[in-house]
């Protein structure tokens, strides 16, 4: 391919960056130029071996789950799949019980009887229910009542989001489901397994078509020539793209500290919440549940919100959305430009819906250039 002659400048390797290449050169048979800030593919979901061989999520745990059969289909060309049902417990009053709430983790804080009806009753007896539902307090609340709240979401949300779950919208913590059965997985999705290679060698399957270069450590700013380019798909933070004229769209950041052990487990399941906010983190993640992998070591991962550093949340408030409106309208008036992911849209996106999202813009790109 003659440098300088691409027909779309995509910025950003992850997801939604790496969907979006690929369809446009696979499908389109586009000239596409791929960059991104970072020294890697794969976004927050790069997954490398760290120096003792054990491969780590760099940017946290990253669960791959859905229900969405299209997004399945599509990733299932790049990689094969291993099978893993994702176990989280949560640290209270001396005990680590099961979360999502679940007949375990009433018996063993109740003496809840072992039956779903049982459960139901129990749960019935504590709600509050509300005539309106606006924040999260509220959605968790009207459905467990006010002490399972503070045990369990308040602590944790806090911390996560640097606010308090009535300052948060509704969808934050009505993501969690409550159950009655004893079922102890996290999620309850059809589709729940881990690209068998990991992330990263998905990613590079997916940009590894004709068509396709990769500059890795290039920065936006620095690379851009809107001459060079028919058309720029932008993945990373919107505001940063209209060089935050109205002011910075708030974000949650997190800082990792990762420690390896001279020992093959160190927790039952994957993730161990800290729902207590007096300890400052608010999980801790054993990688080889994760992935599977056999190593006489095992490398955990502390995870410690913060308002600086790189964005990874999202804050979703009536306040922010107002404020990346204002931003969204300055992208609809944008030509030869289309904003796609979780930082460009400011949504709080699973990874399946990053890539849900990602298709159905190239859907929307394709048709119209016919």
């Amino acid at each position: 391919m003659a440098p300088g002659m691409y027909d779309y400048l995509v910025v950003g390797a992850g997801f939604a960056g790496a969907t979006m290449a690929e369809r446009l050169a696979s499908r389109l048979g586009a000239r596409v130029l791929v960059i991104d800030r970072r020294d890697h593919v794969a976004g927050n979901a790069y997954d490398p071996l760290d120096a003792h061989g054990i491969r780590v999520h760099r940017y946290g745990p990253h669960i791959f789950h859905t229900n969405d059969e299209r997004v399945v289909g599509y990733l299932s060309q790049f990689t094969e799949w291993r099978p893993y049902r994702h176990r989280v417990l949560a640290r209270v009053r001396g005990e680590l019980v099961p979360i999502p709430i679940n007949q375990v983790t009433l018996g063993r804080l109740f003496g809840v009887p072992a039956d779903a009806a049982a459960a139901a009753a129990f749960l019935a007896s504590r709600a509050e229910p509300a005539s309106r539902i606006a924040s999260s307090e509220d959605a968790i609340v009207s459905k467990v009542g006010r002490e399972l709240y503070e045990i369990f979401f308040r602590g944790y949300t806090r911390k996560q989001w640097g606010l308090d779950p009535s300052q948060l919208d509704a969808s934050v913590c009505g993501r969690i489901p409550t159950r009655t059965d004893d079922d102890c997985h996290y999620f309850s999705d059809s589709f729940q397994c881990m690209p068998a290679g990991g992330f990263e060698s998905m990613f590079r399957a997916m940009l590894h078509q004709p068509g396709i270069d990769v500059a890795l450590g290039a920065d936006f700013r620095a690379v851009v020539d809107r001459e060079r380019f028919g058309h720029v798909i932008f993945t990373g933070p919107i505001d940063e793209y209209f060089s935050h004229c109205y002011g910075p769209l708030p974000y949650r950041s997190l800082h990792f500290e990762f420690e390896t052990l001279e020992m093959t487990r160190y927790q039952e399941v994957g993730c161990v919440n800290e729902p207590d906010e007096r300890v400052p983190y608010t999980r801790t993640t054993e990688f080889k549940h994760l992935t599977g992998q056999r190593h006489p070591k095992t490398t955990i991962v502390r995870e410690y919100p913060r308002a600086q550093g790189d964005p990874y949340y999202p804050i979703p408030n009536a306040e922010c959305r107002a404020l990346y409106q204002r931003y969204a309208a300055l992208a609809a008036r944008e030509r030869g430009v289309t904003f796609v992911g979780r930082l460009a849209e400011y949504r709080y996106y699973n990874m399946d819906q990053v890539v849900a999202s990602a298709l159905t813009t190239f859907e929307d790109l394709a048709k119209a250039r016919l």
